[in-house]
């Protein structure tokens, strides 16, 4: 068995000094050369190395040595050195190092003495401590409070050792005396930690007769009365009435240390509920998080927020003016976590303060200053993008702001805005008419084209007026600029020219790239540069063109096809509201005109690429549509695509309706449960928070908070046999996964009528599994039964296997005996969980992420949408396409899964299945994500369970 090791020193795996070199460096007089020596003999000791011989040497050459880094490397090399035989008793030449330690107990430097009474913390021979103790003493009077500090640590110790007690009868009696008169706070916050681990009784007693002047204490002293405080309020919950008074005493003290205050605030929730209690809390997290500059305790703070709003929102509905105030700390993460808190607190009574609040951090990010603003300004506008869906009153606040930045440089942002504008005019019906004018002023802003496409669309449906289509088809128009988009003779220009300047334009121009739809799969779409606009030759005064234009020259013909269809339905519908037919008739021409334009170009050698053939066969349908429309078609664009917009909407509303209710089911109690009636309680003596407490804990009481039922059924699963039940050892372990550990809680029985010495369980890993110790002997008796625990890290999201044998001997038989174990497998469910992203979000990791694993479907399932149910109850997935997408028979199914590792990793999986003429599903599941192992993990997860069997 390897020893345990109170030292850790950094070893350069070089060549290795010799023992004899050592030897004659530390017989030298040459004191660098004696410290280098001490330090490569501790090296090698720390590596293994026995070093008998150099023992003699020490005690000659180097414990005389006045020098204080040669003293306290030769404590370091005491320490490691082994000081019993092999019967456990202390070698004779351990009575050179009693008197070397006693006269260094006496020595005049202080830090000789401290260092020495420091290096009595780390041994554990009785033998050698017992004649030092008188010495140990005679220190805790000492000038220095250095030495008086590590004298105390040296008693408590020396205190704790099995037979401490007898050597130290008056420890816990001298060390109070001691602390009564003691001056120095770090001394006497370790003589406190002394009382307080070994006799808990005195340190309560002496707490309880100083409380007026804990607050005066010094910030050690506080963190370890408030560790007391933890410690005895655990094991009796009746008495924590009078701590808390203590605690709210150090919160409310002018000069507590940053440390002690968040401490107070932990505590305080810890041991009580009562409203007075959090919020007191919650005041000093939100006081932290203005006064503290370092952004990792900024981003613990807003944890602990986050913790208190998930237990105690209606009392954290109230401070979320203070926690918004954190969004002028510079660094985006904290930004998104405090937007993420502040959205979970709104109600109708702060709701326009928190709208307002997010309006000024918009126009605050306007400046250049910081290069993040673009991102910031993004979750900016998506926080109050739900607090209009929550709250639409105050749509009308901010509508028209927000839209000021649809033509923003930072895409996502400006799509957010579009997004949230085409969500506000359906559900605010009043704000539809201002909206629509607004989007109208300012289409010409826009430069991405993915913004320009929903801009449209939103002017296609909403446009109902005279006035407003009239508008609409105007902007268009002025947008794309005279026609045709290209003359002949430039269309003639451009395929005479040179091989070598058609390949420069298409490198510029187009490199395609196939973009993902909602359902998972590839449209091939040209690669429109949304951020920087490319103008072919053929544009003439490119500062004065239309947007519309410029975006239609780089090749984006699936703006073109939006286009072609906005101006189908306006013209429809200017059929509907325009009496003069001739009008009719000439908006009609216009559009038809621009349609057949568009075709040309795409069709013209003035772009690197023709037109896909999907854009072509819509814009021909929008022409086919104004040269012939009847009363059904009319209504398909008219009324259809607006109703599965606002069907959209509603199953959105829907989904978030019950994640909101499943959050909130709660436990509840048993019937059988005792009930503490309130109002025929004594209140004698009690203070108003102490009887708040009481009420709370009563609450808790009777909606089951107390109560967590373990799932023994869960249990009974994680448990894996390891040995067959013929062998002479049975072993079986309950593997316990917790994020970055896994513990192996090991029963090893032995089934034979001897008794097995040098028994071993010797396990190894296979994936990013690592063992953290190192496996020890037992001595299993006859039919008896021994506990082992294994602990494991975790580094990544990736399936494992624990493999070993248990090796053992018995006195029969002089070799060895082993039993192989059966391997553990570590599941990959135990590390991801469902989550929910935007489509957009799954969509650009979708096309970031490099790794993938395709997986070909093999079940005996016939039903596409119970097949589905099954990939997502088997691997912790969670479907992000809405439930009515999968509605209805169609014989095919595509559906977006999504879930997330507790190490942060993400991962996709798309689901596509379609139904056979036999009644077989065929089809496949794609897995991404940015790393190997989970893609692999998660493929071999699906292929082993997706048949349909357990």
């Amino acid at each position: 068995m390897e020893k345990s090791c109170s030292l850790l020193v950094h070893f350069d795996k070089g060549t290795p000094a010799l023992a004899n070199e050592i030897k004659e460096a530390l017989e030298g007089n040459d004191i660098p050369a004696k410290i280098d020596a001490m330090k490569k003999a501790i090296m090698l000791l720390h590596n293994g190395e026995t070093l008998p011989q150099l023992f003699i040497t020490v005690v000659r050459y180097v414990l005389p040595s006045e020098d204080h880094t040669v003293q306290k490397l030769l404590l370091l090399y005491l320490e490691m050195i082994d000081k019993t035989d092999g019967k456990g008793r202390v070698l004779p030449e351990m009575i050179l190092i009693c008197q070397n330690l006693r006269n260094n107990f006496q020595h005049p430097n202080e830090y000789i003495r401290g260092v020495t009474l420091r290096f009595l913390c780390r041994l554990n021979e009785t033998e050698i401590i017992e004649p030092l103790i008188p010495s140990i003493i005679s220190n805790f009077e000492h000038r220095h409070p250095y030495v008086r500090r590590n004298a105390i640590l040296a008693v408590m110790s020396i205190y704790r050792l099995p037979q401490g007690e007898q050597l130290l009868v008056d420890a816990p009696e001298t060390i109070e005396r001691f602390l009564s008169s003691e001056q120095d706070a770090s001394a006497k916050r370790n003589a406190f930690l002394m009382l307080f681990n070994c006799a808990q009784d005195r340190a309560i007693n002496y707490l309880l007769s100083n409380v007026d002047k804990v607050s005066d204490w010094g910030e050690l002293m506080q963190m370890v009365v408030l560790e007391l405080i933890q410690k005895v309020c655990r094991t009796n919950k009746a008495e924590k009435g009078k701590y808390i008074k203590i605690i709210i005493s150090l919160l409310n003290a002018p000069s507590a240390a940053a440390s002690v205050v968040y401490e107070c605030a932990g505590t305080l929730v810890s041991l009580s509920s009562a409203p007075t209690a959090i919020m007191a809390a919650a005041n000093t997290y939100c006081q932290l998080l203005l006064s503290q500059s370092d952004n990792n305790v900024k981003l613990i703070l807003l944890d602990r927020l986050n913790e208190l709003e998930s237990s105690h929102r209606d009392i954290m509905v109230d401070m979320i003016m203070d926690v918004l105030r954190a969004l002028s700390s510079p660094n985006l993460d904290i930004r998104r976590k405090t937007l993420d808190i502040i959205l979970q607190l709104i109600t109708p009574r702060n709701v326009n303060e928190v709208v307002l609040t997010l309006k000024k951090e918009v126009m605050k990010s306007q400046n250049g200053e910081l290069e993040k603003n673009g991102e910031y300004r993004q979750m900016l506008i998506q926080a109050i993008h739900s607090c209009t869906i929550k709250f639409p009153e105050v749509a009308s606040t901010v509508v028209h702001l927000l839209m000021d930045f649809l033509g923003d440089n930072n895409v996502a942002s400006a799509m957010d805005v579009v997004t949230f504008v085409r969500e506000i005019i359906e559900t605010n019906s009043k704000l539809r008419i201002s909206i629509v004018s607004r989007l109208l002023d300012t289409f010409y802003q826009i430069r991405a084209a993915r913004v320009c496409s929903c801009a449209l669309w939103i002017i296609g449906e909403y446009c109902l007026s005279l006035s407003e289509v009239e508008s609409a088809i105007t902007t268009i128009k002025h947008c794309l600029g005279d026609l045709p988009l290209f003359s002949i003779s430039e269309d003639e220009e451009a395929a005479d020219s040179s091989k070598m300047s058609q390949q420069t334009t298409s490198i510029t121009v187009s490199s395609r790239r196939p973009a993902i739809l909602a359902d998972g799969t590839y449209a091939t779409q040209s690669a429109a540069s949304e951020t920087a606009f490319f103008t072919p030759a053929v544009v003439q005064g490119s500062l004065t063109i239309g947007n519309l234009r410029s975006l239609l020259l780089t090749g984006d013909f699936f703006l073109g096809a939006v286009v072609a269809c906005t101006l189908a339905k306006l013209v429809l519908r200017l059929e509907e509201v325009q009496p003069s037919k001739i009008e009719v008739n000439k908006a009609s021409s216009n559009a038809l005109l621009i349609m057949v334009s568009m075709l040309q170009l795409g069709q013209s050698s003035v772009l690197p690429h023709p037109i896909v053939n999907d854009s072509h066969d819509r814009i021909i349908l929008c022409i086919r549509l104004l040269c012939n429309t009847g009363d059904a078609v009319r209504k398909i664009w008219l009324k259809s695509c607006r109703e599965s917009f606002v069907k959209m909407l509603s199953d959105k509303q829907l989904r978030e309706t019950e994640e909101i209710k499943a959050k909130a089911q709660i436990s509840h109690s048993q019937p059988d449960d005792l009930i503490d009636f309130y109002h025929l309680k004594s209140r004698k003596g009690m203070s108003q928070l102490e009887l708040e407490d009481e009420v709370q804990d009563d609450l808790k009481r009777a909606t089951g908070e107390f109560v967590k039922d373990a799932d023994d059924a869960n249990k009974l699963n994680r448990i894996s046999q390891l040995t067959g039940f013929s062998d002479p050892v049975y072993a079986e372990a309950y593997v316990t996964v917790h994020h970055y550990d896994i513990v192996l809680d090991i029963t090893v029985i032995n089934r034979t009528k001897e008794t097995l010495q040098n028994l071993c369980l010797e396990l190894a890993t296979m994936g990013d599994l690592k063992l953290v110790e190192h496996p020890q002997n037992y001595t299993l008796a006859p039919e008896s039964s021994k506990q082992i625990k294994a602990n494991i890290k975790v580094s990544s999201t990736e399936t494992g296997v624990i493999f070993g044998n248990i090796v053992y001997e018995t006195s029969n038989v002089l070799e060895r005996t082993v039993v192989v174990l059966n391997d553990i497998h570590i599941d990959i469910m135990d590390y991801i969980s469902p989550a929910v992203c935007s489509d957009t979000a799954f969509r650009t990791m979708w096309s970031e992420f490099e790794w993938e694993n395709k997986v070909a479907v093999n079940t005996t399932i016939t039903n596409e949408k119970e097949f589905l149910d099954h990939i997502i109850k088997s691997t912790n997935l969670k479907c992000l396409t809405a439930l009515s997408a999968l509605e209805g028979e169609c014989g095919f199914l595509a559906a977006n899964l999504y879930a997330k590792s507790v190490f942060g990793e993400d991962a996709l999986v798309n689901v596509s299945v379609e139904k056979q003429a036999d009644g077989k599903l065929n089809g496949y599941i794609r897995i991404r994500s940015k790393t190997q192992g989970i893609a692999l993990s998660l493929g071999d997860k699906i292929t082993l369970k997706q048949k349909g069997g357990s």
